[in-house]
């Protein structure tokens, strides 16, 4: 096996073990509801705090290339299925579609892979792939975790910073100048990510970046033409 089954987006937390402290304040009477009135008075959204900034600011990257001109591939995940206006899009699931093991015959115009990179154990392979299967002046974008617990599905083997990606892209074949990188997260957010990942509560949860604790971690690479 050398990739994910599925989107690291989609692995949910594991759930706590029947006779732990967690679990029986769960099935104490009435924290379901005292829960959802926590959630109503602090605005929660399903969306998680880590990919708050993250979804925004790959959603802005990818509106600015136009969507409606480009073919759109995502590998591993459907998350961006129905997201924007793509003239085309389609998911590569595994094991259908193994992104190390080679490129598919088809070429494309953008390429996503959200939190998929970490769970492989040939980045390097699947690099180079996406590469491969973009048409010249494509643009692949890689959003990984850093500051983040281990989560396998089934798998957990890599960590990049912003210079590590960059460098980690450019050793699939796109130039250094070709790629922008960005992060986001806070010692905050580290801290209440270390047994959960919380859902987004405006009123709890601080958005500041701190570049020294970046939790998530993404670029945008264009191919030379």
């Amino acid at each position: 096996m050398t990739m994910q089954a599925v989107n690291a987006a989609d692995c949910t937390e594991p759930e706590a073990r029947p006779n732990s402290l967690r679990a029986r304040v769960k099935r104490l009477p009435g924290v379901g509801l005292a829960r959802r009135a926590l959630d109503a008075m602090t605005g929660a959204r399903a969306e998680q705090w880590i990919r708050v900034e993250m979804n925004r600011a790959c959603l802005e990257l990818v509106e600015s290339l136009g969507p409606g001109n480009l073919d759109a591939l995502e590998v591993s995940g459907d998350l961006w299925r129905g997201r924007c206006a793509f003239r085309s899009y389609r998911s590569a699931e595994y094991p259908a579609y193994d992104v190390c093991a080679g490129p598919l015959e088809e070429r494309f115009d953008l390429i996503l892979a959200d939190q998929v990179f970490e769970h492989l154990l040939w980045p390097y392979r699947a690099a180079r792939n996406v590469h491969a299967m973009l048409r010249p002046g494509g643009y692949a974008l890689v959003s990984t975790p850093f500051m983040l617990r281990v989560h396998p599905c089934p798998v957990d083997c890599g960590r990049w910073t912003e210079t590590g990606l960059k460098h980690l892209l450019a050793e699939g074949g796109f130039a250094l100048e070709d790629i922008r990188t960005a992060s986001w997260g806070n010692r905050a957010a580290v801290r209440g990510n270390l047994n959960r990942w919380p859902r987004y509560r405006p009123l709890l949860h601080s958005l500041r970046n701190e570049p020294a604790f970046p939790i998530v971690v993404w670029a945008l690479a264009r191919r030379g033409a």
